[in-house]
């Protein structure tokens, strides 16, 4: 892609994610135009005085808002891992979640909701976060130092940590037996942004931007990587180094966005294979498309999750996977035709 092409592209995904942010705020039972939404939003910004009703005003900055960009949020953040989760471990099948991460953080907040501990979204918030970084600490530790030379064997001890988290989740709500504890822990495992505010985005915004800068930063390492350890270790990449720092920042940032959102999948497994078909494999074109897309995507799947079925909510992840399955068949097709 030209630099002409890529700029049309980084302009037309900004502008359709501002847009997004503002038609989403207003899809819902209450009746808002978009000039309520700017106009609220500058008015909490101290740019100007609006004189909006408290009760939409409320709708609006302290409902629908943190929500929306909590969806744009987990969107890119989820997105950008998955592309560079495939590119580190060099398998087109990986995603945010491969190291255990999702997993961990399910059992945490699942134990939290069980044992009743602090109050509502922060406490399970909290466990999840915990629950994910143990259980990616349990990967690291038992994977050892050579893990950092064969990627394999990370993967192959993320998938058995996810497995035993799955299979103590599963122990808890049975031995529980709790009607409505089971409900929300279902729910919670599904994925949802409905906990989504301004405390959660407090914390996951600048984890977010500190962690796309990070592998902005490492964008000709993630070039390098593309054609094997031996290669990048020849155009002067710190294998180990890089690949532990990537690998610990993708994992806390998907510790930080499970946390507010659950188990939302196909995300960071379809977007960055989407991507590529614009940018092609040039990660510093990659990583700031497959951010702009995923948060897009995430908006308007939340959206129709909170809205196709008022006044019940789907779990987002519920969405996703039946948007995710058929759009990553189109895209094996695709490159089955290319090749």
């Amino acid at each position: 892609m030209r630099a002409t092409g890529r700029a049309v592209v980084l302009v037309v995904l900004t502008v359709g994610l501002l847009a997004s942010v503002g038609v989403a705020v207003t899809v819902g039972p209450a009746d808002l135009s978009i000039g309520t939404v700017w106009l609220v939003v500058a008015d909490h910004l101290g740019l100007a005085r609006s004189d909006v009703p408290p009760l939409r005003e409320h709708i609006v900055w302290d409902l629908r808002l943190p929500r929306v960009l909590g969806a744009a949020a987990v969107g890119a953040g989820l997105a950008a891992a998955g592309a560079v989760m495939q590119t580190v471990i060099r398998n087109p099948l990986a995603d945010p979640y491969l190291l255990g991460v999702s997993s961990g953080a399910s059992l945490g907040a699942v134990l939290v909701i069980v044992a009743g501990v602090g109050s509502g979204v922060v406490a399970v918030g909290g466990g999840a976060f915990v629950g994910a970084l143990t259980a990616f600490a349990a990967v690291v530790a038992v994977a050892g130092r050579r893990a950092a030379l064969a990627p394999t064997r990370v993967v192959l001890m993320g998938v058995a940590v996810a497995q035993l988290c799955a299979a103590l989740t599963s122990f808890v709500i049975i031995w529980v037996g709790d009607p409505h504890a089971t409900q929300s822990i279902t729910f919670w495992l599904s994925g949802s942004l409905a906990r989504a505010g301004w405390a959660e985005l407090a914390w996951a915004a600048p984890v977010l931007v500190a962690v796309l800068g990070l592998v902005g930063w490492h964008a000709r390492a993630l070039d390098a990587f593309a054609f094997g350890e031996e290669a990048a270790a020849t155009l002067g990449v710190d294998v180990i180094r890089v690949r532990w720092l990537l690998l610990v920042a993708t994992a806390l940032l998907t510790a930080v966005l499970v946390a507010m959102s659950g188990a939302i999948g196909f995300v960071g497994l379809i977007m960055p294979h989407a991507a590529r078909l614009l940018t092609g494999p040039d990660h510093r074109r990659l990583l700031p498309v497959v951010a702009l897309a995923g948060a897009i995507f995430l908006i308007w799947v939340d959206t129709a999750a909170r809205t196709l079925f008022e006044p019940r909510e789907l779990p987002v992840g519920v969405l996703t996977a039946l948007l995710g399955v058929p759009a990553f068949v189109i895209l094996l097709r695709r490159r089955e035709v290319r090749g």
